[in-house]
């Protein structure tokens, strides 16, 4: 059975799309089967990986809404052990339409049930507690949350938090913290150093002992439509993700 695992922040240029674009790669590159679901009305995962969405047969909004199967639209990308389900803007108005649906909130999670051929499944939920993060999360085994190292990081987690709790207590009792990941570290401020201090102390043993670091490559990479470690694999960005990964493995077991 393939471990779910949903990337998620509330808070928008956190380095979310970044880290479950990359994480993913880098999981592929590991020899994991890997399927990464765009769960994000932006679109920008499937952007990222060179995908032109005016070409698609089918996205996660046919999904959601029952006319195709999860394995009707997934697609195989450039790199090895490496698939992914797409997303247009058209999602949002998906999500809309579904405020009222039954079953609203199992939607992912059932489509994900009938998948059977992946060893890792990375959910780039959006920015937002919607009615699409929460389908993520009940989805999901796991929860990575990257938070970006500056002075408003730990701002609006609270209410992240306590949506998972709700979540446990309500319909996934088995949903887990996998870990938090501090994104656009820059070493060489305090600031920096002090919110990593800080996230640290909010979430005890749970840190990722690689932060990743501001990175002119990992900007660079989605607009040639590859990850990082395609792009440039001795990039800063690009060894941190792959550490990263590594760190996913061991903490999944």
């Amino acid at each position: 059975m393939a471990t779910v695992i949903a990337v998620t922040n509330q808070k928008g240029g956190v380095g979310k799309t970044t880290s479950a674009v990359n994480i993913a790669f880098f999981l592929a590159k590991a020899g994991k089967t890997t399927l990464l679901i765009d769960f994000d009305p932006q679109g920008n995962a499937t952007s990222g990986l060179g995908v032109d969405k005016q070409k698609l047969e089918g996205t996660m909004s046919e999904v959601m809404t029952g006319k195709s199967t999860l394995q009707d639209i997934v697609i195989p990308t450039k790199h090895k052990n490496m698939s992914l389900a797409p997303a247009t803007p058209h999602l949002a108005n998906t999500e809309v339409e579904l405020a009222q649906a039954e079953q609203r909130f199992t939607r992912l999670k059932k489509a994900i049930e009938s998948l059977d051929d992946y060893d890792f499944i990375i959910i780039d939920s959006p920015p937002s507690l919607s009615l699409l993060t929460v389908n993520g999360l009940i989805a999901a085994q796991y929860v990575l949350l990257p938070v970006q190292a500056e002075f408003y990081a730990l701002e609006g987690l609270g209410q992240l938090l306590e949506t998972m709790k709700l979540v446990r207590k309500n319909m996934n009792p088995g949903l887990d913290l996998l870990g938090v990941l501090p994104t656009m570290m820059d070493s060489r401020t305090t600031l920096s150093n002090q919110v990593l201090e800080e996230i640290k102390k909010h979430f005890p043993g749970k840190v990722f002992n690689h932060p990743i670091p501001r990175n002119i490559r990992l900007a660079e990479a989605p607009s040639h439509g590859v990850p990082v470690g395609a792009y440039d694999r001795f990039s800063k960005g690009s060894r941190a993700y792959k550490a990263v990964a590594k760190e996913v493995l061991d903490r999944v077991g």
